[in-house]
């Protein structure tokens, strides 16, 4: 090892911490299964961090095991140690290094956060909104008009016009000048990059109270204990708390944010796996906080609108019929119950064709079968009927035993 020149020992030092450390880097395994298209910003980021962190503890933990060995106290060697006070350029390397990590982290990390959708919250408006208040009308124009058309004709000696100010404006009730808006600050991850201007496909509220979350799905007018989401689909979460604080942490998607009562949260993700994961509060709340959890249910979009409409009709709210009865043709009305009677393509070319029209008891057999056919398309027609009645589609009565008499 004497004979070694330090350089070339340096340097194979240097590559066999660096190959280490590369392992182990992509090798951890530390982190549950990823879920959403911000998991794997997060866990790179992680990669690095500890690609870092295990060469430095490499690095550290040899430095003190080799001093250990070779500067340490022989037996019979009473004397004292080097006078070393210092060594100015291992200072400057030992403080160069570090802070070159620290600076690279810090860039590589907000360039995470934006891409994330942190300085977009509320539809990239930066984390910041304004919200206006206005004293009287939201017409500023036509209040105003309207207030100086009255008040000119019972002004009488009041100062002329081009003399008043907006405060004698606002004492004849001509003007009222606008307060001031006030900054709402959002907070959390909102839409990617470019993202900014479109609206998500699916938007939940989520209130956070002891000990529980309750989500709200406003356009479908569903509340649920647990959240349901479409895979592959822009989700946005409108967060608050009702109590005190809770934190929403979603672990597979790597995504958590605090709820502070009183304040505006949310969060935009893109789920990419279909699955069951938890959902945990992360902030202790209370007594029970470790009872604080729910489940996100993530579903392939047919299965999620089926679940939609399933709540939808159980908390009694109305169906999204795709197709009013009155748009089917009597043919397509009629198909499923011929179906359920076996009336083939083949018996409707002979009622069809005079010239194959069965005669005798095949006739009369054929009969049978029309009437008992039209009977049960006539009880379930009114069932149908009573139905749509119900749900407000009036013009499925359009649709008369004629029409179905016609199209066989």
């Amino acid at each position: 090892m004497k004979n070694i020149p330090a350089p070339i020992l340096t340097l194979v030092i240097g590559i066999v911490v660096t190959l280490i450390s590369l392992w182990v880097g992509q090798n951890q395994h530390l982190l549950p299964e990823q879920v959403s298209e911000q998991a794997p910003l997060v866990d790179n980021l992680f990669t690095v961090m500890v690609i870092i962190g295990t060469a430095i503890f490499l690095l550290v933990e040899g430095a003190l095991l080799l001093f250990m060995i070779q500067f340490r106290q022989r037996p019979g060697d009473d004397s004292d140690g080097s006078p070393i006070e210092g060594n100015i350029p291992l200072e400057i390397v030992w403080t160069a290094i570090p802070s070159i990590i620290v600076i690279g982290l810090g860039i590589y990390s907000v360039e995470v956060y934006a891409e994330m959708g942190g300085f977009s919250p509320n539809g990239g408006s930066g984390g910041m909104v304004m919200a206006h208040s206005h004293g009287g009308s939201h017409n500023h124009t036509g209040a105003m008009g309207s207030a100086l058309a009255a008040s000119l004709e019972d002004m009488g000696d009041a100062p002329a016009l081009d003399t008043m100010d907006m405060e004698d404006m606002g004492s004849f009730g001509m003007m009222e000048a606008p307060k001031e808006p006030k900054p709402v600050q959002h907070y959390g991850l909102g839409a990617k990059p470019g993202q900014e201007n479109t609206e998500p496909d699916v938007t939940v509220n989520v209130t956070g109270m002891q000990f529980a979350w309750i989500f709200n799905y406003p356009k479908e007018g569903v509340y649920t204990g647990e959240l349901h989401i479409p895979v592959g689909k822009r989700v946005l979460l409108n967060l608050e708390a009702t109590d005190v604080i809770h934190s929403f942490w979603l672990p597979q998607f790597r995504l958590k944010q605090d709820v502070l009562p009183g304040e505006k949260a949310e969060l935009q993700f893109v789920a990419t796996k279909t699955g069951t994961y938890p959902i945990v509060c992360a902030e202790l709340c209370g007594s029970y906080h470790g009872g604080m959890r729910s489940t996100l249910v993530i579903h392939e979009p047919d299965e999620y609108q089926a679940w939609v409409e399933e709540n939808r009709l159980a908390q009694g709210g109305e169906p999204q019929v795709p197709t009013t009865i009155a748009q089917l043709s009597p043919g397509e009305f009629i198909a499923p119950y011929g179906e359920e009677m076996g009336v083939t393509a083949e018996l409707l070319a002979q009622l069809q064709d005079p010239e194959l029209q069965p005669t005798g008891i095949e006739s009369q057999g054929l009969q049978d079968l029309y009437v008992h056919g039209m009977d049960h398309a006539a009880m379930n027609h009114t069932a149908m009927n009573h139905t749509a009645m119900n749900h407000g589609v009036m013009d499925m009565a359009a649709i008369d035993a004629g029409a179905m008499a016609s199209s066989l």
